[in-house]
């Protein structure tokens, strides 16, 4: 082929990909994703900048949902950086001198293994209204970032680097002319990065910066190294000097710095090391003496603060708050009655009573220095891994939260809406996989880390552990996350995935193993922590395990299993034998996490497969489909990103053979014709990693399980109707979802403004309809009952594609259970359906 005709197919091929693309942008038109929260338990906050002047104005960033602001010193936050490339927060800083200045680092930097990571820096002058980028892309984690504020056009960045891999682009950065320039002035190695960076209250000429040097991967982290070290600048950072005086000898991990406000010749560290512990200097960070051996679970906490005003009092937050009033020499807990795991902490320079924390459940206050708490519950970053839901009317959903255990709430309530006393706790631990009994809702089955499986009874409140035992001298692996999967013949008959499979037909009252290890088992990959100045050792690192089971629809015993390094395997006889197709999948590198394999509901040798590499620094995209049991793999990306986003999980429509549902890191995708183009869900729904999915079979709600934002419940009727056979009629009206009488209690109209509530949607529907073309005037949209009578009118606009009118039963019309006739009048045309109206399940 010559070049002239290479060009021309490529650019063809481009074209058509746009086309699609721009063709379903307009098929989803309407869609109003719903947030449902929590924010009972909300996820993990990362960074807290405060303006210090006005400290009711203050910022809360979390660790994959995005920043928050409030002007009213927490009674109400609003989502302001919520919808930019990536919202995982890594730093927040404000500028003293103008509010109105704000610059945010993406990618956190807790280093753990779900971590988010982020594409740079960005910087606001509206007060967080509207945001520029200003480089650093590469970096995926900032560490923490500095305005002058003397002179606001001078930022101090420090990029912490990539987490799972080398790269370049870490260091101190810094910007003379806000943002336009960046200049590196401090760089150890393509390994080492700034954790922490502590600048002088009184002379910004001073500062320290503590390096970094860590190295993740799927079965082991390694904290410290060479590369980590304590520098020290006394010329507002032209030059640094690495601190010795005073240093524990050996390897050094993460550090925390923080500079006594009222005096900064005093400043205290925490120090990850053999002979580490709480630090203390007396020189400006010149020299150092270790007070005690306190530091817990450094490479995770290490924000060590020190009191503004009390020169003996300092706080070590950890697991516990900790705090010592002989200035670090001993330690005891700090009462709090809010979440632990402490991430961000700031203490009011003026006022050593006011100090505000950030943890893995949220946001706490308090204005007695800690005497009592205040516990923010209306922010809703709550981090899923996976979900699930029941089938009572209206329904429930339930999710495994990260830190937070298993919880569930109601998707409607007779007080109008879902609050966060809705939210019931089921299980404790780190919440992961989650499974309700189709045919029982009391019948719920969760699990915490390690493969801690239980069934629980919601009608009594009583659980029982159901975990496989392994016989006399072996030894099951099971993941941070194990799957559950009810299968879909017959709810009494459980899996669970350890590095075997196993399967119990009683609910888990006892279990079979139904298939040999099937992973690698490498016994390299089985020794976490080896190497670290802290080794780690709590199930994280876990690895070859099985993280994703799916069992056939259409054929009991036709099982679908992946694996966390990199393998596929099948069965067609319920585990009597096993074939791994993974080398069928062409263009994965070898061992690369399989994330979510899917069986399908509409042929029996199709499933679906995404991997995800981010774990081994590669950020493409994969997603592939066979349809002959896994002996060829066909790849399914045109119009995903093929960079800097991974695939978490995919799910194909429950009506609609055409239709695929994707999560990413970056957000939802969604494809009408099996994959050959995709579209991002953008109107209303924010960049957020979406873990799981979930499509209601009787609503046709795609549940969305986001690790960073919570819940999201989205009608896609409309959706579901449109097969590509559908596509080309001229107008398809889809059947409403159901009605349920919800009745007319709000009960929330005197709580404040503090409370966070997801409204309800019921009573009412959306009456979705599609036109192959636009056309002129309105469509009319009437609803009659039994009796011919109309109980509702609406009329809408036709455009091309997807349309939508949103009837909520009011007036004086009474709406009573039954069935109900729906006609859509276009022209001269005429169609209609039906929609059903019930009464809730009592109770409710």
């Amino acid at each position: 082929m010559s070049n002239r005709l290479r060009t021309s197919a490529v650019v063809l091929a481009a074209f058509v990909v746009s086309a699609l693309i721009w063709g379903q942008a307009e098929l989803l038109r309407g869609l109003a994703p719903r947030n449902l929260g929590s924010t009972a338990m909300a996820g993990r906050v990362s960074a807290i900048a405060v303006y210090e002047k006005e400290p009711r104005i203050f910022y809360v960033g979390s660790a994959s949902g995005g920043l928050f602001k409030t002007l009213n010193g927490g009674l109400t936050l609003t989502a302001v950086f919520e919808r930019e490339s990536s919202i995982s927060i890594g730093a927040v800083a404000v500028c003293q001198t103008n509010p109105d200045i704000v610059w945010v680092g993406t990618g956190e930097q807790t280093s753990r293994n779900s971590v988010a990571w982020g594409d740079g820096v960005y910087k606001s002058i509206d007060g967080g209204k509207t945001w520029a980028h200003m480089g650093l892309k590469d970096s995926r984690h900032i560490g923490d970032i500095y305005i002058n504020p003397s002179k606001p056009d001078e930022v101090f960045v420090g990029a912490l680097g990539h987490l799972w891999g080398p790269n370049e682009e870490r260091g101190l950065y810094r910007t003379s002319d806000g943002g336009k320039t960046w200049e590196r002035v401090l760089y150890v190695d393509d390994k080492t990065g700034v954790i922490d960076m502590a600048v002088d209250p009184k002379n910004p000429r001073n500062m320290l910066v503590a390096m970094w040097q860590r190295d993740r991967k799927p079965w082991t982290f390694i904290s410290g190294g060479p590369g980590s070290g304590l520098y020290r600048s006394t010329d507002g950072g032209k030059t640094f000097k690495k601190v010795t005086k005073g240093m524990p000898e050996g390897p050094i991990g993460r550090m925390g710095i923080d500079y006594f406000y009222a005096d900064p010749k005093v400043v205290i560290a925490t120090i990850e090391n053999k002979e580490g512990g709480f630090f203390r200097s007396t020189d400006g960070g010149e020299s150092w003496t270790r007070m005690s051996r306190e530091n817990p679970r450094p490479f995770y906490f290490s924000i060590p603060r020190q009191d503004p005003l009390d020169a003996n009092r300092v706080y070590v937050p950890g697991v516990q708050m900790r705090f010592s009033e002989d200035q670090g020499k001993t330690f005891r807990n700090f009462r709090t009655t809010v979440h632990v795991d402490h991430h961000a902490m700031w203490i009011d320079p003026t006022d050593n009573n006011h100090m505000i924390i950030g943890q893995d459940g949220g946001v706490g206050l308090s204005r007695d220095r800690g005497d009592t708490w205040q516990h923010l519950d209306h922010i809703p970053v709550s981090q899923f891994y996976a979900i699930a839901f029941d089938f009572r009317r209206p329904y429930y959903v339930y999710g495994g939260l990260q830190d937070n255990g298993t919880w569930g709430a109601p998707t409607q309530t007779p007080r109008g809406g879902v609050a966060f006393f809705d939210w019931f706790m089921i299980s404790g631990g780190d919440g992961f996989h989650v499974q309700v009994d189709p045919t029982d809702w009391a019948t719920v089955y969760s699990e915490s880390q390690g493969g801690a499986i239980g069934r629980s009874d919601l009608s009594d409140g009583s659980r029982r552990s159901i975990r496989p035992r392994a016989p006399q001298g072996e030894r099951y692996r099971f993941n941070w996350s194990s799957p559950i999967v009810l299968s879909p013949h017959n709810p009494r008959t459980v899996y669970f995935g350890g590095n075997k499979l196993f399967r119990s037909v009683n609910r888990g009252d006892t279990w079979d193993v139904i298939s040999p290890d099937l992973t690698t088992n490498d016994p390299d990959k089985q020794r976490p922590g080896e190497g670290s100045v802290t080794p780690e050792n709590t199930g994280a690192e876990r690895h070859c395990t099985i993280i994703t089971i799916s069992e056939s629809p259409m054929r009991p015993g036709l099982i679908w299993v992946g694996t966390d390094d990199g393998l596929v395997h099948v069965t067609k006889d319920g585990g009597v034998t096993w074939d791994n197709v993974v080398n069928n999948v062409h263009g994965v590198p070898q061992n690369t996490w399989c994330s979510r394999v899917t069986a399908s509901r509409y042929a029996e040798g199709r499933a679906y497969a995404t991997f995800d590499g981010h774990r081994t620094d590669d950020y493409n995209m994969y997603v592939y489909v066979t349809e002959d049991y896994g002996q060829t793999w066909t790849k399914i990306t045109n119009g995903l990103p093929q960079v800097g986003d991974c695939a978490y999980v995919i799910r194909e429509g429950v009506n609609n053979p055409d239709l695929l549902y994707l999560g990413t890191e970056m957000g939802l995708h969604i494809s009408l014709d099996k994959g050959t183009s995709w579209t991002k869900l953008t109107e209303g729904f924010p960049t957020v990693a979406v873990h799981d999915l979930e499509v209601h079979p009787r609503e046709l709600d795609l549940v969305i399980g986001t690790h960073g934002r919570g819940i999201w419940i989205l009608d896609v009727n409309g959706l579901e109707a449109l097969s590509q056979e559908k596509l080309n009629e001229d107008v398809t009206l889809a059947k409403p979802q159901d009605i349920v009488l919800m009745g007319g209690l709000t009960g929330m109209g005197f709580e404040g403004d503090a409370l966070w509530v997801s409204r309800n949607t019921q009573p009412g529907t959306r009456i979705w309809f599609y036109s192959k073309e636009a056309k002129e005037g309105n469509a009319r949209i009437t609803i009659t009952n039994a009796g011919g009578e109309t109980v509702g009118s609406l009329t809408a606009n036709v455009e091309k594609g997807m349309n939508v009118a949103v009837w909520t039963p009011r007036g004086r019309t009474r709406i009573v259970p039954g069935d109900y006739r729906v006609t859509l009048q276009i022209g001269e045309s005429s169609y209609t359906t039906s929609v059903k109206v019930h009464l809730p399940d009592k109770p409710y």
